[in-house]
């Protein structure tokens, strides 16, 4: 491991704990505090925030390697993102940011669908709770196996007297991330993902740039030299499942609690447009990019009589072999930095949710807001450390593990969310209805197997039938219900 490179990755780690200080200060005095930052987030910060803890090492990782395997069709995942992203903000932000504060400011999603619902307030907050754990779990475990592959792949030198070091990648990853989450809540997580996002941007329009202008990479005409038919065609070996498993990626932005707890920690709803128009902005700049890594690697790779055993690695080897060490240092920082983000996203809304749906509702309801704050710490350490177990399968694929917790909860709660903010006849059958089944129908269909192959075809992406089974589900319930209810 080259001095320079250590230099760049030790100043990032100091970075990232220093924020996490400057936020405990400021702004862990109460759960509110703890947990949405005070409500206090400025469009730049809530955009970047949302958009770094959205895209994970997947985009590093997961969607460049895609690329590179399988050619530009798998490009259509990242437009089903991008749409789906813009609806969202479209949709969702202004008025969960409007409905959480005024429906008794609430602090999580199961805290404000019990309030939009009271009849089921328990049953929601309940079962809400145990699909975040228990998929935020899974989600976890996909950054700590990218941040394990980040240290087998480029940094074993670092760790060589530490024993395994994909196991030691993951130890690091999860202390640094413990350390500035469990100390400086939701202010430090969404001030270091303000950071990472900015880090992420530069790495993702430096890399593709360099790959295919620097030494060995031809300008862009190798891309094109690619010994692959159709490797850069939209629609080569395409088929409508394959395309409507790809582009519906896009449903799962509705139900993601990591990404619209942002929503609700927005200064005001005045702000939602400023920050919709800079974070996707920022989001187009890095799923070009991404898709430059993922193509040009490849061609880098032809051209140079390279072999490269794990596509998901390419952004590691090139920043390896193309760049000074200190830049390399500073581009293994974005990496770690899309792990980082999103970990430290989804840690935190899980332990509010054992906090608030469990601790405060069962064991402790007049626990005072210092024991909420610390038992929050707690629940952060503890879903940190089933993640970790389920990450020692080395031979877990990111994506792989990405698209199942994405459909999990895209399925669950997206048309609960977005029912809930635009129906008023939904009812809380209903939504207990749809969010129980959105979440079983995705869980049956990976059991079964049918996201792999499906009546002897491709598979389909299980977010499909999810979504469109609870949506149905909260319909149907809810028009009975509610026609019980009038009577």
């Amino acid at each position: 491991m080259k001095t320079g490179t250590l230099i760049s990755l030790a100043a990032y780690f100091i970075l990232m704990l220093a924020i996490g200080l400057y936020a405990w200060r400021k702004s862990t005095e109460d759960s509110e505090g703890y947990l949405l930052g005070g409500r206090n987030l400025s469009p730049s910060v809530t955009a970047l925030s949302a958009g770094a803890s959205d895209m994970s090492g997947w985009l590093l990782l997961g969607l460049p390697g895609a690329l590179y395997a399988a050619g530009l069709v798998e490009a259509w995942i990242g437009i089903g993102l991008f749409v789906g992203a813009l609806v969202n903000w479209i949709v969702v932000a202004p008025r969960l940011r409007e409905q959480t504060e005024a429906r008794g400011n609430a602090l999580t999603i199961p805290e404000f669908l019990a309030n939009r619902f009271p009849d089921k307030a328990i049953a929601l907050r309940v079962v809400s709770a145990v699909v975040i754990v228990v998929f935020f779990a899974v989600y976890t475990a996909s950054g700590m196996v990218a941040g394990g592959k980040l240290f087998e792949t480029g940094l074993s030198a670092a760790v060589s007297g530490w024993g395994d070091p994909y196991i030691a990648g993951l130890w690091i990853t999860a202390g640094v991330v413990l350390a500035y989450t469990m100390v400086g809540g939701f202010l430090a997580v969404s001030l270091t993902d303000f950071v990472q996002g900015i880090i992420m941007l530069v790495a993702l329009v430096l890399m593709p740039l360099v790959v295919m202008f620097g030494p060995g990479g031809a300008s862009g005409a190798s891309i094109a030299a690619v010994p692959q038919e159709g490797f850069l065609s939209l629609t080569h070996g395409l088929t409508l499942v394959g395309f409507l498993s790809a582009v519906t990626w896009g449903l799962g932005y509705f139900g993601q609690p990591h990404i619209i707890v942002r929503f609700m920690a927005i200064r005001s709803v005045k702000d939602v447009p400023a920050a919709r128009n800079i974070g996707m902005g920022w989001m187009g700049v890095c799923l070009l990019g991404a898709i430059g890594v993922g193509l040009a690697g490849r061609a880098y790779v032809e051209r140079n009589n390279m072999v490269l055993e794990d596509p998901e690695t390419i952004f590691i080897v090139l920043a390896d072999l193309l760049f000074h060490p200190l830049i390399t240092g500073f581009l293994l920082a974005a990496l770690l930095a899309a792990v980082m983000s999103t970990i430290s996203s989804q840690l935190l809304v899980a332990s509010s949710s054992l906090t608030e749906d469990f601790y405060r509702l069962f064991l402790r309801k007049q626990a005072s807001e210092r024991e909420a704050v610390n038992i929050g710490r707690l629940s952060v350490l503890l879903v940190a450390l089933a993640a970790i177990a389920i990450a020692y399968d080395r031979d877990s694929q990111v994506l792989g593990l990405v698209s199942n917790a994405w459909a999990g909860f895209g399925a669950a709660f997206g048309p609960l969310i977005v029912l809930s903010l635009t129906w008023d006849r939904m009812t809380g059958a209903g939504a207990l209805a749809g969010l129980v089944t959105g979440a079983a129908v995705v869980m049956a269909w990976i059991a079964l197997g049918w996201s792999a192959s499906f009546m002897g075809g491709p598979g389909v992406y299980e977010i499909i039938p999810g979504f469109v089974a609870a949506w149905l589900a909260i319909w149907g319930v809810s028009l009975v219900t509610g026609k019980r209810r009038v009577a």
